[in-house]
């Protein structure tokens, strides 16, 4: 069990890693576009590459997630906070250019949280071994039938 721990938490921490990511490719992005006008046409600046990060980190929030709902702790707030992370996130350019950098923002935030209290909730599992042992169980007996 130890082990489903280690894995989960590594997951959420690979999802701060590329939330973290994301928020600074689109915060420093228009910077280095006013600096460097060459990087305009690569593949950076392209809105599906930044829409190709956002569903890699939600996708992997999602599993990060779902092992730690589902084998760990059983609450759902980190799901909730990763969710309106990748809403705000999506949806940066409906409010107009102006708010995107704060949109950006807010959203990288909410997905980081989201996975900062998945990890804490795992940390502080103290049931996981039992749940994970009834899990187990009750999966076997659904097999059988």
């Amino acid at each position: 069990m130890h082990e489903a721990k280690i894995q989960s938490t590594f997951l959420d921490k690979c999802g701060i890693w590329i939330s973290s990511l994301c928020a600074v490719h689109c915060l420093v992005l228009p910077v280095t576009i006013a600096v460097l006008p060459a990087v305009a046409s690569t593949f950076f600046a392209q809105h599906w590459f930044e829409r190709a990060i956002l569903l890699a980190s939600l996708c992997l929030g999602g599993i990060a997630m779902g092992i730690g709902i589902l084998r760990h702790h059983g609450r759902k707030k980190p799901i909730y906070l990763l969710a309106a992370g990748g809403l705000t996130y999506w949806f940066k350019d409906s409010l107009g250019h102006d708010l995107e950098p704060v949109l950006v923002l807010i959203g990288a935030v909410l997905i980081i949280a989201g996975h900062t209290l998945n990890m804490r909730l795992i940390r502080r599992c103290k049931g996981c071994s039992k749940k994970a042992t009834v899990d187990t169980a009750t999966a076997a007996e659904s097999a059988s039938y």
